[in-house]
Formats: structure tokens, C-alpha cells, sequence
């Protein structure tokens, strides 16, 4: 394994003082870690000050969106620990990601201990406040500099840090939900397995569309029969079915996420009946019908858990709930972030201490 250079900042930046007023990366750490590709290879990884990129105007990740990206977090503890959850299965994915768009595979272990580096070194950013984290983008664009629809011959690979504020600084509230009808996001061999750029532009437009009618996510279906539930906005969904805990299968199409992992070994582990299958939206309105859709939640780094109060598809609304968080969302809540902030103990392996 390369051995990580480290160039530490003489000009460190003033840390927030207001915890409350971090939200959503708007600040960055003192640091980065950047590694290259040329000629054929990965090298130079290196721990440098945040800063801007040398990139030219024909850069290829610019004019041809062969990107990927990742997103994590650390944790700072009620015990003073700082933690990270399952970081390895980030770093699989990233190199699924970079299959899926032609990006030659990184060392996942030199990627792991380059970020535990990196949080260590930039461990007084990781916020005190219950709730907050340092949120963690690694990401890796094509950075060749020529124009043509082909696979650049250069790279650069990056994780940049920010703290953030807490997800639900107001509580644990139910979001309403809109079903998207007529744009979709991804078919099956496409790229929608993958966390790359162009899945989130696509869903931009539909999204603007659901907030102008006060739905603050959208729930996306299968675009060839435009039938079947694929997940929501930048998270999976879950639904609570009589005694059935389902969510959509992976078929290509959707994000395999590491929290959807999670809730689906927590959930089994518990004793309940998950089932990862087809689901349409007509079943979920036959469920409501006969008093058994009970909950609705949405799964990601970000909200970890977030509850669904309503649901809308074309004039249907669905009340889930009562508009309330259902014990099931709030019990995976409660034991996933537990683990995360280290108020409960650990029984899975899932979280790594870096300092």
C-alpha cells in the first residue's frame, strides 16, 4: 500500500460557534484527500489543505458527467468517541459505481485508512451537538483534458468534509410524499445502481414539480411500465403491510443503500418479516383500504430514517398513519443512530472507531 502524504494547513479556518446554524454542506474542514490517475495507475495519495481544483475548461467530468461520488458520515459519541458506520461497504460501492462508469477500481483498504486519516486529523470538526455530524463526500471525476464522448484517461479521487447540522433539529416529523408520473429517473441497465451525478440531475425536474405542490419528496416508479415503486428522492423506501415490512427490489434500477442494508439486517435479526419484492402503488392503495398499510419511511446517510405521513398519486392522498411516525420507524431510528452515537452497544461490528 502507497503511503499517504500529509501536508498539514498553516492557515486553519475559525470552527463554527453556533452548532445549530451549521446546515447542509455550506462549510468545509481544514482538509481533503486527493489521490490521481495517469498513465495507467493510481498514485500520489496525499492528506492537503481544502482548496481549489486545477481544472481546465475541456475537463471531461464537465462535458460528459463520468462521475461518482459517495456520501458518509462521522460521528462524534456520548462517550467522546468519534465513529464511522460501515465505511467499507461506502468504499464497495464507490468501486461498483466506478465499474458501472468505466473508472478504474480504487484500493478500498488505502480509501478506508485515508479517511480514517483524514478524520482524525480534522477530528475538531466533527460537531459536539446531539444530532450533528461530519458528513463525508469521497468522489471521483474524469479529469482529462480533451473533449469527446470517451473514457478519460485521468482522474482524480477526492474526499472533502463538512459538518452539519442535525436532520431533524425540529423532531422526528413525518414528510409528505409525491408520486412521480410522468418522468422517470432510471430503467434497468441503466445507471441507477450507481451514485453518479447524472442520476440526481434527472430527478431535479420532478422534484421541482412536488414542492410546488408541498410534497417535500418524490416517490419514483420502474420507467418501462411505470407501475412499480423504485425508491424516493436520495433515499429507499420502506413499507409496514399488515405484518410484511417491504421494500423494492434490486433490480439495477435503484441505489443499493448502506442504510437500506441496515435496516434489513436489524429488521431480520428482530424477528420481523421483511420481504424485498415487486410492489406497485395500487397495492399500496388496496392495503390503506383494508386498514393495513401502516407505515411508510424512507432510508439514507443523510435522515437515517425518515417517516412518511402522506402520500400522493395523481387526485389519490394516502394518510399514513395518522400523519405520526409509525414504532417500527422509530425503533429503527433509535437503534441505528444509537450505534452511530455510541448510546447503545454495537452487537453487529457495523461501526469503526478512529479516534
Amino acid at each position: 500500500m502507497e503511503e499517504i502524504k500529509v501536508q498539514l494547513t498553516t492557515t486553519p479556518k475559525q470552527k463554527p460557534a453556533d452548532e445549530s446554524k451549521l446546515g447542509f454542506g455550506k462549510i468545509f474542514t481544514d482538509h481533503m484527500f486527493v489521490m490521481d490517475y495517469t498513465d495507467g495507475h493510481w498514485h500520489d495519495p496525499r492528506i492537503v489543505p481544502y482548496g481549489p481544483l486545477d481544472l481546465t475548461p475541456a475537463c471531461m467530468c464537465l462535458h460528459y458527467s463520468q462521475e461518482v461520488f459517495e456520501g458518509m458520515k462521522a460521528y462524534r459519541g456520548v462517550d467522546g468517541k468519534i465513529r464511522l458506520f460501515r465505511p467499507e461497504q461506502n468504499f464497495a460501492r464507490l468501486n461498483s459505481s466506478n465499474d458501472r462508469l468505466s473508472i478504474p477500481l480504487i484500493d478500498e483498504e488505502l480509501a478506508e485508512k485515508a479517511l480514517e486519516m483524514l478524520v482524525d486529523i480534522d477530528s475538531d470538526w466533527v460537531p459536539h451537538t446531539d444530532g450533528a455530524s461530519l458528513y463525508i463526500r469521497p468522489f471521483i471525476i474524469g479529469t482529462e483534458d480533451a473533449l469527446g464522448a470517451h473514457t478519460s484517461t485521468e482522474y482524480k479521487f477526492i474526499i472533502i468534509m463538512s459538518p452539519s447540522g442535525s436532520y431533524y433539529a425540529g423532531g422526528l416529523a413525518p414528510v409528505k410524499i409525491y408520486v412521480e408520473t410522468k418522468y422517470v429517473r432510471a430503467v434497468i441497465g441503466g445507471t441507477g445502481y450507481a451514485k453518479t451525478g447524472g442520476n440526481y440531475a434527472a430527478s431535479l425536474k420532478a422534484q421541482d414539480i412536488a414542492a410546488e405542490q408541498g410534497y417535500s419528496q418524490v416517490l419514483w416508479l420502474d420507467g418501462v411500465e411505470r407501475k412499480y415503486i423504485e425508491e424516493v428522492g436520495a433515499m429507499n423506501v420502506f413499507f409496514v403491510l399488515g405484518d410484511e415490512i417491504v421494500t423494492p427490489m434490486l433490480r439495477g434500477s435503484i441505489l443499493p443503500g448502506i442504510t437500506r442494508k441496515s435496516v434489513i439486517e436489524v429488521l431480520k435479526h428482530m424477528g420481523y418479516k421483511v420481504s424485498e419484492r415487486l410492489i406497485t402503488v395500487e397495492e399500496l392503495i388496496e392495503a390503506n383500504a383494508k386498514g393495513e398499510f401502516k407505515e411508510m419511511f424512507g432510508t439514507g446517510t443523510a435522515a437515517v430514517i425518515s417517516p412518511v405521513g402522506e402520500l400522493k398519486c395523481g387526485d389519490t392522498i394516502i394518510p399514513i398513519n395518522n400523519g405520526k411516525i409509525g414504532e417500527i420507524s422509530q425503533m429503527l431510528y433509535d437503534k441505528i443512530t444509537g450505534m452511530q452515537f455510541g448510546k447503545i452497544p454495537d452487537e453487529f461490528g457495523w461501526t469503526v472507531v478512529v479516534k
